[in-house]
Parts: C-alpha cells; structure tokens; sequence
C-alpha cells in the first residue's frame, strides 16, 4: 500500500490500536542513529501513530530521551501522544540485567523516568517484570501511589501470569498487559487474554510481526552482530527453516489479497477484538506506514480459520526465548 492508500484504509479507525515500539531505536536490533530515528518518530506521528512505547531500560535510558526529544518538538501537538513507559528492569553494575518490583525502586524509576522523558506525568506506566518473591499487591500498591501523586496516568503490567494479574486488579485498576503475541507467540490465549477481559484490561501485543519473521524479510544471514535475535531459538538456523513452512502460509494469503504479509499478521491479531492493541517497531515509513494500514484490513473467515490451524499450539518450531529468560515471564 501507498501512503494514500493508507490513510485511505484508516478513515474512521482509532489510530491508538497500532502503536509504535521504539526499543529498537535505542538498542537490541543493530546500532542506533538518533536523527534518524528523530525523524522516524516525527513521521510515524505524520502518518497517525498517538501511541509510542519505551522503557527505561532500552538504550540505559537512551530511548526515553530520544523520546523526550520528539515530544518536545512536537509543541502543543504533545498532548495528542499517549507515551507509554515501563519499569522494574533493573541494569547491573556487571552488565546483567535482573527484575526488580519493589516499592521504594518502581518510586525511585518513576521520577528517573519523568526526568529523562521531560513531563510532569507519564499517560501509562507498565511494570516491565515482576520480581517473584514481591507480592503484585505490594508493586501495584507502589504504582497506585505514583497515580494518586498526579505522575502516572493510567497502570499497566507486562508479561505476568492470569493469576498475578486478577490479584493486581483487585489492588488497583489496571488498564492494559503488555505480552509478546502474534501467530507465532499465542500463549497468552489459554488464560491471559481471557482474565484480561474479565477485568476490562486491554491486551497490548509487543512483538507482533514475530521480531519480523512474520515479515518474510529477516533470515538468520540478515542480522546485524549483537542483534537480540541470534541468541532466540526461532532464529537459530534448523528451526528457522523449519518455521518458513509457516510463513507460505501467511504469504498466500497476502498474495490473494494484495498486501503484505506484516499486515496479514498484523489483522489476524487486531481481529482478536477492539481489546487488542499492538505495537510493531519500525524505523522504516513505508513500514510504519503499512503497519497502521493494517487497521483497515479484514481477513475472511476462511482465512481466519487457515492461519489459526497453521501456527496451532505446537506448530511453531523453538521457544520464544531461550530457557533463562523463560523463567522471568508469566510470574
């Protein structure tokens, strides 16, 4: 699609149910230029991206500064942008990183948070990892306190189990759970994406396009030295292989509908309902252009049933993250 095509697509669609994780600006995917990404979050706002996603972690706060830039540039247009931040990462003096959900830490990074962003108030506040041995109650009770205090909007949760989240509800209203979803990464159906409903909680989808594969541009031979993705299982070379007979899937169905295959995905999981939001990271307009475009696109049926029956439970070759990293989700 075109860029006209796009804005075409999205007449009369909420903008906010595609917005734009910027962790990749700042690190994991290759090296960063900041004026680029500068004018790559001005375009996204061009092209009716309201929603951008950071933490403080990404970049050691490198990111919230980068958007700290733009919405700063942005004038009085600044109140249109819902900025979303996330805390509870803590970066170790030897390099490691390790979850931390304590209440005086979730205080002592909200106002770190604040200072690198420069606003008076954050629109959402994720905990980006839970600490298993402090009870949610205490952590949220913390967040709550940051609402009540005029510096936190609204509360989010990323990555924690169905039960940890119906116990954080009953301390204090949560507005939305981050989780990895998409076609290749759907364990949060089982039980997740159900509590989440049961408590009005939207469900914000990071990794949507599956860190790209679901693109059908990115190979193990693409990546960059020190890009995230060569330690995952999915990308390492058998199982990526394996996983492409998954991807003709979603391709034949673009093909027949003359888009691409991103957005194929990108429907399939915004048809999940109006509770599902999802965040792809681009740094690439016609990416982000696209991306948004996929709010206007609807899968038949049939298409529906033929994508669910491909990437069922088992179909999808590797785990989604290596083992260590596995035991710090769904707390």
């Amino acid at each position: 699609m075109n860029n006209a095509a796009s804005t075409a697509a999205l007449a009369g669609v909420s903008t906010l149910r595609v917005g734009l994780g910027c962790m990749g600006m700042s690190e994991f995917y290759g090296p960063a230029d900041d004026e680029a990404n500068l004018r790559a979050l001005h375009t996204a706002f061009a092209l009716g991206y309201r929603h951008f996603d950071t933490a403080d972690m990404y970049g050691r706060g490198a990111n919230e500064q980068l958007l700290a830039r733009f919405v700063g540039e942005l004038g009085a247009r600044r109140a249109e942008v819902l900025l979303a931040t996330k805390v509870g990462i803590e970066r170790l003096a030897d390099g490691n990183i390790a979850a931390n959900s304590r209440a005086d830490y979730i205080q002592a990074a909200c106002e770190a948070s604040l200072r690198r962003l420069g606003v008076e108030r954050i629109g959402l506040l994720y905990l980006h990892r839970k600490t298993p041995e402090v009870p949610i109650e205490e952590t949220v009770g913390a967040m709550a306190r940051l609402v009540e205090q005029g510096k936190v909007g609204a509360l989010g949760l990323s990555e924690v189990s169905a039960a940890t989240l119906e116990r954080a509800c009953k301390t204090a209203p949560i507005a939305a759970l981050q989780s990895e979803y998409s076609l290749w990464s759907r364990d949060v159906e089982a039980a997740v994406l159900p509590m989440c409903r049961a408590h009005g909680v939207k469900l914000v989808a990071y990794s949507p396009l599956g860190r790209g594969f679901l693109t059908g541009a990115v190979s193990p031979a693409t990546l960059a030295e020190g890009d995230l993705r060569r330690r995952l299982p999915r990308f390492q070379e058998d199982n990526f292989r394996a996983n492409e007979a998954l991807l003709a899937v979603v391709q034949g169905i673009a093909q027949a509908l003359g888009c691409s295959t991103a957005q194929v995905a990108l429907a399939w999981l915004l048809g999940k309902g109006d509770d599902v939001h999802a965040i792809p990271g681009s740094r690439r307009e016609a990416n982000m252009a696209a991306n948004i475009a996929a709010l206007g696109i609807r899968l038949s049926p049939i298409a529906r049933r033929e994508l669910d029956a491909a990437f069922a439970g088992g179909a999808v070759h590797g785990l989604r993250y290596p083992e260590a990293l596995l035991k710090t989700v769904n707390v």
